[in-house]
Order: C-alpha cells, then sequence, then structure tokens
C-alpha cells in the first residue's frame, strides 16, 4: 500500500504544480495557486519518499497530516464566496477517503 499511495502522491503532486490554476478555477477560486503548487510540492516530496529506500512510516504520518491540512483548506473554502460548494464537497468526500487509507497505511507501517 504505500509503494500505491506513493504514486497517488506523485501524480496528485505534478497536478497541483502543473494545474493549479485551472483546478482552482474548477473549484470555484480566482487566487490561491501558490498555495496549491506548495501542496504539490509537499505531495511529490511525500510520494518520492513512498517511492524510495526511505522508512516508510514517517511518510505515511505526513501523509496523514497533510490530508489534516487539506480537509482544514477545503473547509475553508466552502465559505467563500464563488466557491463551488458542490465540488467542493465531492472533493472532500474524496481527500477524506484518501486519509482513511493513509491513516489504514500508516498504523499498519
Amino acid at each position: 500500500m504505500p509503494r500505491a499511495l506513493g504514486w497517488f502522491s506523485v501524480g496528485l503532486g505534478i497536478t497541483e504544480l502543473l494545474g493549479a490554476k485551472p483546478l482552482l478555477r474548477f473549484l470555484g477560486f480566482s487566487q490561491g495557486h501558490r498555495l496549491m503548487r506548495g501542496y504539490g510540492v509537499r505531495e511529490l516530496a511525500a510520494g518520492m519518499a513512498l517511492l524510495g529506500p526511505a522508512r516508510k512510516r514517517p511518510w505515511l504520518w505526513a501523509r496523514v497530516a497533510g490530508d489534516a491540512v487539506d480537509l482544514a483548506t477545503l473547509g475553508y473554502g466552502l465559505r467563500e464566496p464563488g466557491a463551488r460548494k458542490g465540488r467542493l464537497l465531492a472533493a472532500t468526500g474524496a481527500v477524506a477517503g484518501v486519509t482513511l487509507l493513509d491513516i489504514y497505511a500508516a498504523a499498519r507501517a
């Protein structure tokens, strides 16, 4: 599971780095691309560590911490005018599901 989560992180990180502006527009935001790119760097770092020889457990817990930040950001976004609440709720559900996988993998590592 750590390897699969590593590849997921790499894919998500690349998406957040290269597609920050379109992704934010999709969610109904006109700003925040630097923050989104920072999240992408975080995801890439975790993904590369999970795919490499590093110990997996700390990086799995780092993913859980990142998920908490993502969920907080999405929750904050629900209060923003112009946000596409349906899309934000769907994204929140997806992140919550991945968070459960991350917690499970980290606890088993």
